[in-house]
């Protein structure tokens, strides 16, 4: 027998397939729904910042740049310090920031100690050398600890700012920190400024003047500054005695080199032996022909060239003359007379060739 279903069963049936169907179709509408919520999310998110960026004013754009700059250079910059084990002590920040009790800033000597130096017949530079007295060690000591410390902070701050997010404020306490530091360094420079002059004097360089000396040794001093380690307790002088004497040796001997390889104007003239002369090596024929050609060869310079070659080379009977001597009597320096007897020796040799005199001279010999 086949079983019927009844009428009520089947719209049992079609009630649940129909639920069903709803269900499918209420969550496909909620995910196309969600992928396009977070579709135009997306798009808003990739052109809110270009909104934002124009519509910037012309003030905060300039803000903007500025601070780009900043951080720019402040990342930029080299920090070297010395002595980064003390500052990793517990008391390194008070040690650094509590001066001794001699201490005193500007370091200008008492009017006593001023009128005595006043006193010597000292040039206006030296003289004012005097007016700073020198520091103590404790004093040493404490303005060395103080500006290696203010890089080290200056350092470490910097190194927990975010390159690109570093605001103006946090830059310009970095800034602050290293500006204080040159104010110290220029307190160390400045109280040894006289022991550049006292080694300067033991050193005769006759390339340099006294005061290019003195200069060259206060390049060494502010590099020695640098460079000094305070944690060893030394003092300071010590080391930059050394240093500035090494830079004076080796200044004196790149001179002497200099000198050595570089001759002076007239040393080839005074110093050429003069080479003896064989009289039956040229007829007076030749010699009057030779006297003749080159006469023409003169004939064809610049009246300055020949005026040049004729006195350097005595060729008009007198004493040779050194390009110096020329110089002053031509009014100008002897560089440029160099030029020119380089450019008419130049024109000789040229006319020389054309006259086939190598050749000519050959035959004879």
């Amino acid at each position: 027998m086949i079983a019927i279903a009844s009428p009520r069963r089947r719209t049992k049936l079609s009630a649940q397939d129909r639920h069903a169907d709803n269900a499918v179709a209420t969550k496909l509408h909620l995910s196309k729904t969600l992928a396009r919520t977070q579709a135009s999310k997306a798009k808003a998110e990739k052109t809110q910042p270009a909104k934002k960026t124009a519509s910037l004013s012309p003030a905060e754009k300039r803000r903007k740049t500025i601070l780009a700059r900043k951080r720019e250079a402040v990342f930029a910059r080299v920090i070297d310090f010395i002595g980064g084990d003390v500052f990793l002590e517990p008391d390194a920040e008070r040690l650094a920031s509590t001066p001794p009790a001699d201490a005193r800033v500007p370091l200008e000597r008492s009017p006593g100690e001023a009128k005595a130096a006043a006193g010597r017949s000292l040039s206006p530079y030296l003289a004012s050398l005097y007016q700073t007295r020198l520091l103590s060690k404790e004093e040493e000591q404490f303005y060395f600890r103080r500006m290696n410390w203010l890089k080290f902070a200056a350092s470490n701050r910097r190194d927990r700012l975010d390159p690109k997010r570093a605001t103006m404020k946090q830059l310009k306490a970095v800034e602050a920190l290293l500006a204080e530091a040159e104010t110290v360094k220029a307190i160390l420079i400045t109280s040894n400024l006289r022991l550049v002059v006292s080694i300067a004097k033991k050193f005769n360089e006759p390339s340099l003047s006294f005061e290019e000396l003195v200069s060259e040794g206060n390049v060494a001093l502010m590099r020695s500054v640098e460079k000094f380690n305070f944690a060893l307790g030394n003092r300071f002088s010590t080391y930059a005695t050394y240093a500035i004497q090494r830079h004076f040796f080796r200044i004196s001997q790149k001179c002497r080199q200099q000198r050595t390889r570089f001759a002076s104007d007239d040393e080839p003239v005074r110093d050429r032996a003069e080479e003896p002369r064989d009289p039956d090596l040229c007829t007076p024929h030749q010699v009057g022909y030779l006297r003749k050609l080159f006469t023409t060869f003169l004939d064809d310079l610049e009246p300055r060239e020949q005026q040049i070659v004729v006195a350097r080379f005595g060729f008009d009977g007198g004493k040779p003359k050194t390009f110096r001597e020329l110089g002053a009597e031509m009014g100008v320096c002897k560089e440029r007379i160099r030029q020119i007897q380089t450019r008419a020796i130049g024109k000789l040799k040229s006319m020389a060739e054309n006259a086939q005199l190598e050749q000519t001279v050959g035959d004879w010999l």
